[in-house]
């Protein structure tokens, strides 16, 4: 008897000794705790790579004259229903005025929601001499930038130059792999005729990249359609300029800076300050680093976190309530204003549609941009809201 119970307590110990492998046999490969489902906005990230070579001044006064366009197309953009957060990275390439070491390449801003930095930056770029190395700017901008992994994000590169595409010692092939890798699509803009940027193999890369392929007359001054809401709008940011309360120890450069940013603007034309304007009431345009109104929005208890001696002059002698009262003021204002402005933003862009219908579409920096972007937000599953 006592035999024939050490078998059964023998077997019984095998058989629940298999079941425990078997149940491991395929575990699953995430063995730590499960993360949480994301609750991140999704992003769209474009990286616009420039020729600054000394032919290319065209070039990048269209990418002066269409930033907020470009801003404002891609703010017409929801993925499930939410704006997605919008990066932005500048990189410059092909200036005899950078090292030979670094190809000629300089990364301007890495990817950044700070659109005030990558205006002043833009307004900054001067062109001289000339070697462009296509490949070796994509390869640069593919592995320096902090691209977002989840499949939800739209991830462009825009090149735009005038030189053979196949230059230097990176192949352009290779390069774009990479990108793609990482689900990076590759978009080229020649600044020259279309069968010279099809020999000179832009379009190759576009279509390896699969990314789309334009050339545009990079001399040709950028056409503006003046419409009658455009006063309304400019007296509308002058008004929302005031809502700002800068804090921090580069809080007052960086108001500075937003000033400086709006005559930019205003000297290209009325109607791109316009469009500036529009972007600033709109939620991408967000300075939480430096505006207290933003950052409240972000934290609700920042007011407690920031030293006297960080506010502006006239807020360090007054009581936490009372600076929060203030701040709530400013937001009010701004929120009144921000509506004011997307009621007129939508007649002014009904306007220029209706306008736009009777005149040649332009082939500039700006609108090959924007056409592309509505191309791929279809395919990544994003919707236009105008």
């Amino acid at each position: 008897m006592k035999s024939n119970l050490f078998i059964s307590t023998l077997l019984a110990a095998i058989i629940s000794l298999v079941s425990c492998n078997a149940s491991n046999a395929n575990p699953k490969k995430n063995t730590g705790i499960e993360r949480p489902a994301s609750t991140e906005n999704a992003k769209i990230q474009v990286a616009l790579l420039l020729d600054t070579s000394s032919s290319m001044d065209g070039l990048i006064d269209q990418a002066k004259s269409r930033l907020w366009n470009i801003v404002n197309t891609l703010t017409t953009l929801k993925y499930e229903g939410k704006a997605p957060d919008i990066e932005i990275a500048l990189y410059e390439y092909g200036n005899d005025g950078l090292s030979k070491q670094s190809n000629y390449i300089r990364q301007i801003t890495p990817l950044s929601t700070d659109l005030d930095l990558i205006s002043e930056k833009l307004f900054a770029l001067r062109t001289n001499g000339g070697n462009e190395y296509c490949g070796a700017v994509i390869q640069d901008a593919t592995k320096q930038l902090t691209w977002a992994r989840e499949k939800s994000n739209m991830k462009l590169i825009y090149i735009a130059g005038n030189e053979g595409f196949d230059q230097g010692g990176i192949n352009y092939k290779e390069a774009i792999s990479d990108a793609l890798k990482r689900d990076i699509y590759v978009n080229t803009i020649f600044c020259g005729d279309k069968t010279e940027g099809i020999n000179t193999y832009w379009k190759n890369g576009a279509d390896y990249g699969k990314g789309k392929y334009f050339n545009i007359d990079s001399n040709e001054s950028v056409r503006y359609i003046a419409t009658p809401y455009d006063d309304e709008i400019s007296k509308c940011d002058e008004k929302i300029n005031k809502t700002y309360i800068n804090y921090g120890s580069k809080g007052y450069e960086k108001k500075r800076n937003q000033n400086l940013q709006d005559q930019n603007a205003k000297k290209v034309s009325a109607a791109n300050y316009t469009e500036r304007a529009v972007s600033k009431s709109k939620a991408v345009y967000k300075n939480e680093s430096w505006d207290l109104v933003d950052k409240v929005k972000d934290d609700a208890a920042a007011i407690s976190k920031i030293k006297k001696e960080e506010l502006p002059e006239e807020l360090q002698n007054k009581s936490a309530e009372e600076i929060k009262n203030f701040v709530a003021q400013k937001t009010k204002e701004r929120e009144t204003i921000q509506k004011e402005i997307a009621v007129l933003a939508k007649k002014r862009q009904e306007y220029i549609d209706a306008e736009s219908k009777k005149t040649k579409k332009q082939d500039d920096l700006g609108n090959a941009i924007n056409t592309s972007i509505l191309g791929f937000a279809q395919v990544k599953g994003y919707t236009v809201e105008k």
